[in-house]
């Protein structure tokens, strides 16, 4: 019997790709198949290429790309064994913190920040701190210029060195914050340390909630969206660079909160 054709405007090609990526999932869920999650792992590793892309477009060259890839790839094959197709999430909706963590965690174990940009992250963001508990508001950039005695144009400066300081295991939280989900289904980690993620999580989620409408806006179209940061400066009006400044301070609004909390 000849097969129907595949519905209108789809090319038989397609309809074969879908079929047989489903077959691997199968084959992997039942059965453990390694030739099937090596399938899968080949199948989603533009993915991989994308999220590492994205996160190496704010750091330094010194940063070899194809690192950034060899980590995002750890989180791939984590995304891989612990997805549960019946629960129905898409699986690049899935794997893409995991992808993210991984490469975050690489990085982390890199230590490539200088000591005197962690110096001026820390200054910053205990400048927040103290200007909240004496303001009772989110401070302005000439009010924190003006608390850290230098100009508004060397904030920026600052700002902008600090940018790529951000990446890190809060930048993993952060995700987790705007991913109500993320994390849920790994229920094989230790209790304790499943305890104190989820404890993260939800403090996490209050203090996004609490962040100025604009910071809000930057963190959930950089990491829910998946938008660049030009691309955030185009629905914005703003530049590229003053969207990382953005993204750079409600990042370090966030870590001045966490901290105050004596949560990281």
């Amino acid at each position: 019997m000849t097969p129907p054709p595949p519905p209108a405007g789809q090319r038989p090609g397609l309809v074969d790709a879908a079929t047989e990526l489903e077959e691997q999932w199968r084959r992997w869920t039942r059965r453990r198949s390694t030739p099937a999650r090596d399938h899968l792992i080949v199948h989603y590793s533009p993915l991989v290429k994308f999220v590492a892309g994205r996160i190496g477009a704010g750091l330094p060259r010194s940063v070899d790309p194809a690192d950034l890839v060899g980590y995002g790839v750890f989180g791939l094959i984590d995304a891989i064994e612990r997805y549960e197709p019946g629960r129905g999430a898409k699986f690049e909706t899935f794997a893409a913190p995991r992808i993210r963590g991984a490469i975050y965690d690489g990085l982390r174990a890199l230590d490539w920040v200088p000591r005197s940009v962690r110096t001026r992250a820390r200054r910053i963001e205990q400048a927040i701190t103290e200007l909240e508990r004496r303001d009772g508001a989110e401070p302005s950039d000439a009010d924190l210029a003006e608390h850290l005695g230098i100009s508004e144009d060397e904030l920026s400066v600052w700002l902008a060195s600090v940018a790529t300081t951000t990446v890190g295991p809060l930048d993993r939280a952060v995700a987790a914050g705007l991913e109500p989900e993320a994390g849920d289904r790994d229920g094989h980690r230790m209790p304790t340390a499943a305890v104190e993620e989820a404890e993260l999580r939800s403090a996490m989620r209050r203090a996004i909630r609490d962040l100025p409408e604009r910071e809000r806006l930057v963190l959930g179209l950089y990491y829910d969206e998946n938008l660049t940061l030009a691309e955030i400066g185009d629905v914005l009006g703003v530049t590229e660079s003053r969207v990382s400044q953005i993204h750079t301070r409600s990042v370090l609004h966030l870590r001045s909160r966490l901290r105050a909390a004596e949560l990281i």
